[in-house]
Order: C-alpha cells, then structure tokens, then sequence
C-alpha cells in the first residue's frame, strides 16, 4: 500500500511559512485559504494553520544529544539529504543539532540535522545510504 503522511500544524505568521517552506526548503505550495496554506513536504502533505505553535521541550536523547520533542521530519535518500544540508546552510539556518552522521557503521547508520522552522517547530531530517536500512536492527 502506497500512501502520503499527512499533517497538520499552526504557524503565526502565513507569508514567513511561505518564505521558509516555499523559499528555504523548497516545497511546493498547495491549495490556501486566508487562515492556512498547504505544501507538498517532498512527497507529503503539510499543512500550516494560523495559531499557536504546540510547546516542545529538548527531552528526546538522541545519543549524547538532547533534542526538541515533539518533533517531526522525513527520511531522504544519503544524497538528497545532503543538497538539503547545504541549502539550509546557505540560508544561515541555525540548527539545534548540526548535520552529521551517527550510529557510523552499525545497522541504521544515518545522517541527521535537526532545525526549527521560524515559529519554533522542531524538524528532523534523516538521509540514509539505502532507504531499505531505515528499519535495520
């Protein structure tokens, strides 16, 4: 079964989730209304309501890292992920954990980076040399 994640979340502010979706991460933008604006989040369905951001709290350990929970993200293929780095890098993105690999040579070695958009939404994003890794144990 084929399916896309769909998710729903608040934003504060409709034209900075434009910039920062649209513009850093290069999503397509969907259909809107005055109160939301949809965006196809490489492949999935994100949808950003006028409201106030869920509250987060660095309580997920992440190695020796604490990082922002909840959070969400995607998995991109190793390359893919790495265009993604540098474009969030070229765009001064400050990132809660910088791009880098973990578990190095053990089942479900991945690439990682965590950032926040600009209203405090944590997202993770996972780059994997083959994506039948993903579940490795």
């Amino acid at each position: 079964m084929r399916s896309l994640f769909h998710f729903a979340f608040n934003v504060t502010d409709l034209d900075t989730a434009r910039h920062f979706y649209g513009g850093v991460l290069g999503c397509v933008e969907g259909r809107s209304t005055a109160t939301w604006v949809d965006f196809d989040f490489f492949g999935h369905q994100l949808s950003l309501h006028l409201g106030t951001p869920f509250p987060t709290a660095n309580t997920g350990h992440v190695g020796d890292h604490l990082v922002p929970m909840p959070h969400f993200g995607l998995v991109l293929a190793q390359p893919d992920w790495q265009t993604l780095a540098q474009r969030l890098k070229d765009a001064g993105t400050v990132f809660v954990l910088e791009p880098q690999l973990r578990f190095a040579g053990q089942p479900g070695e991945q690439w990682t980076m965590f950032f926040l958009d600009p209203f405090g939404n944590p997202i993770e994003i996972k780059g994997f040399a083959s994506l039948d890794t993903v579940y490795a144990t």
